[in-house]
């Protein structure tokens, strides 16, 4: 009977997840045009918010410069397509990843001989230190002005007759849903290998980890380039989608936006950094529409979960489904 009811939880949020996945997939022939992009862009934040968690809930590292990998990555298929002319996903994608991944092993190379707060303010200043470069480089990136992807690529699968065109906000849709499954299973797998248990113990005790003969700031190196690198991925799908980026998308506030996310959902579970952005941006949609002084009202729920639910919408739900199993 014991085993039944701790199983049962785990057991319920199974089949929620299994079910919310079967209506994701059905959204885009069931939901008008505009649910379809809100939740395109509720995936694609969500995952940029898993990719912050990776560092932040499983190896303690609070960073407030990750939006420079996002960018990194958006910019990078925007400079291609215009500049180059290279509208290939396939040579595109591989690229904007190299990209992000270089970045974050330079930031992460210097940043990472830090702690606390000092990283925290390091991150900061190269995420602006790159905020500056697209702002000012403006015969590359465009400038203050931003930077357009222009038209959106046409994949073609198997034949002529099977394609998905990025510009089908369906098509597009269900792209992202794909690749943000397939990133949170790899996000997931990756925190169950030695990788992830290492890091979960410099978090908790790195000095010890270090007594036990490992490299913590190799460990520490790696978690923050494969996070930069699913941030980059973030960015890469946020340019088919939104077909511009522009500066303040790399800003310090879109990465003190994905901590909110991050925290809100719940630090150190992945799944709750999409819950935490998908919250965040259906709360700054429907407040906006009724009240100009909805980042007040945004700011005080933030504070709420702050004091009184440290442990985010997760723990919320993981409390309320503990309840239920018992009973």
């Amino acid at each position: 009977m014991k085993s039944s009811v701790t199983e049962s939880p785990a057991m319920v949020v199974r089949y929620i997840v299994l079910v919310l996945i079967v209506a994701l997939a059905l959204v885009p022939f069931l939901a008008p045009k505009y649910v379809v992009n809100l939740l395109t862009e509720i995936l694609i934040f969500g995952l940029l918010a898993a990719s912050l968690d990776l560092v932040l809930g499983y190896t303690g590292l609070a960073s407030l410069g990750h939006a420079a990998f996002f960018g990194a990555g958006a910019y990078t298929v925007g400079i291609l397509a215009v500049k180059v002319q290279c509208t290939s996903v396939l040579s595109a994608v591989p690229a904007a990843l190299l990209v992000s991944i270089v970045l974050a092993l330079i930031v992460g190379f210097f940043s990472l001989r830090t702690t606390g707060i000092y990283f925290l303010m390091i991150t900061l200043a190269f995420g602006q230190m790159l905020f500056a470069l697209v702002h000012k480089w403006t015969e590359l990136s465009g400038g203050s002005d931003g930077c357009s992807l222009g038209k959106r690529p046409l994949i073609q699968l198997f034949s002529p007759y099977f394609t998905v065109d990025f510009g089908d906000y369906r098509h597009f849709y269900l792209v992202a849903l794909v690749t943000v499954l397939l990133a949170f299973l790899a996000l997931r797998g990756l925190v169950r290998l030695p990788l992830g248990h290492v890091a979960v113990g410099i978090r908790e005790n790195e000095l010890r980890v270090r007594f036990m003969g490992f490299n913590t700031f190799a460990y520490k190196l790696a978690m923050f380039v494969i996070s930069g690198c699913f941030a980059g991925l973030a960015g890469i799908l946020y340019m088919y989608f939104n077909a511009f980026i522009s500066p303040e998308q790399l800003s310090w506030i879109m990465s003190g936006k994905i901590l909110v996310m991050v925290i809100l959902g719940g630090v150190g579970t992945l799944y709750g950094s999409i819950l935490g952005a998908g919250t965040l941006l259906l709360m700054e949609n429907w407040l906006s529409s009724y009240t100009e002084r909805w980042l007040l009202i945004l700011g005080s729920i933030f504070v709420f979960f702050v004091l009184f639910a440290p442990e985010g919408l997760v723990g919320i739900i993981r409390g309320a489904a503990a309840k239920w199993g018992r009973k």
